[in-house]
């Protein structure tokens, strides 16, 4: 895959934090997400691939633009699969709190899981946790054998949860192993990143989430190091017969992360309020200052990028 796709795809993940970013505070979910998906669709035209999204906003009779299958680019380069969330964390960006991003990743074709529309069981952590957790074991034993594996002791261990009623027993049993919590609102996308960044001092991630958001992050993780497991988690009799139409023959097949993002994988994610490892948008009266991450799997190469965007030369954002 062309490592110069890295610097086209960045810009449409900005586009998105952008458009998004007005609608920060604001208290309207459905505005903030519709900004981001129509400023995602309309960069994504720009870029010289042949791709299809593969994680989007829904099948094709739920979303109108960036639904499942859809072919974006311009028809002319690379085979491209994309899996993609132009506003991760739309209730937090909605009401103003932080960790919310525009996020892609990107691979040559067949090279992510096809996830259904269904919840996932998700454990994830840093390059600490390879080849040490394990998702069909307890939370109290995972925390056993990461604190082995940093040479710490539980107590000093800090999980990362949705804050969901389904994780009530789950938060319980932390909270008695005596390590710490930060419960998230949304985004567990930017939850499982933070596990492998020093600085946002969160060690492990459980819980069950939405599984396209799975595979983003076992993307983004694989760039980074670090490691992540799920199981599908499907809700009713409809989403395992999609699940099934999806190719997944095995519902409660556990995951790896390399079955989940396969290959050379390239992960982009732009900052729509601010967090534990990007910045928000942050508007001025000549424009819009931004901060993304980008980052690909076989160089392990990992990018900070600080942008200004000059409105009067890109009259289309303001």
């Amino acid at each position: 895959m062309n490592r110069n796709l890295a610097l086209e795809f960045v810009r449409v993940t900005e586009m998105a934090a952008i458009a998004s970013a007005r609608f920060m505070g604001r208290g309207d979910e459905k505005a903030a997400d519709q900004a981001a998906v129509d400023a995602m669709r309309t960069m994504l035209d720009s870029v010289d691939c042949e791709g299809t999204v593969v994680i989007g906003e829904g099948e094709r009779d739920e979303a109108p633009m960036l639904y499942i299958g859809e072919k974006v680019g311009t028809g002319s380069g690379p085979k491209l699969d994309i899996a993609l969330d132009p506003l991760e964390g739309t209730a937090v960006c909605a009401s103003g709190a932080n960790n919310s991003i525009s996020v892609m990743a990107i691979a040559e074709h067949g090279q992510f899981l096809n996830a259904p529309d269904t919840y996932m069981l998700k454990i994830a952590t840093g390059p600490d946790g390879r080849g040490v957790i394990e998702i069909l074991e307890s939370a109290t034993e995972n925390l056993r054998r990461l604190s082995q594996a940093k040479k710490c002791r539980v107590q000093d261990l800090t999980a990362i949860i949705l804050n969901r009623p389904r994780h009530k027993e789950l938060i319980d049993e932390v909270r008695r192993t005596g390590a710490r919590i930060q419960l998230i609102g949304d985004g567990d996308v930017a939850g499982a990143i933070a596990t492998c960044m020093p600085q946002a001092g969160v060690d492990i991630l459980f819980g069950i989430g939405g599984a396209p958001e799975g595979v983003i992050a076992a993307a983004a993780l694989r760039c980074l190091g670090g490691e992540f497991q799920g199981i599908l988690k499907p809700r009713n009799q409809e989403e395992i017969e999609r699940a099934r139409r999806m190719g997944v023959s095995d519902i409660n097949k556990v995951w790896s992360i390399h079955e989940l993002a396969h290959g050379d994988v390239m992960f982009c994610a732009t900052g729509v309020t601010s967090g534990e490892f990007l910045r928000g948008v942050r508007f001025a009266p000549w424009g819009a200052q931004t901060h993304s991450l980008v980052m690909r799997s076989k160089t392990g190469t990992i990018r900070h990028i600080e942008a200004e965007h000059h409105f009067d030369k890109k009259p289309q954002l303001n």
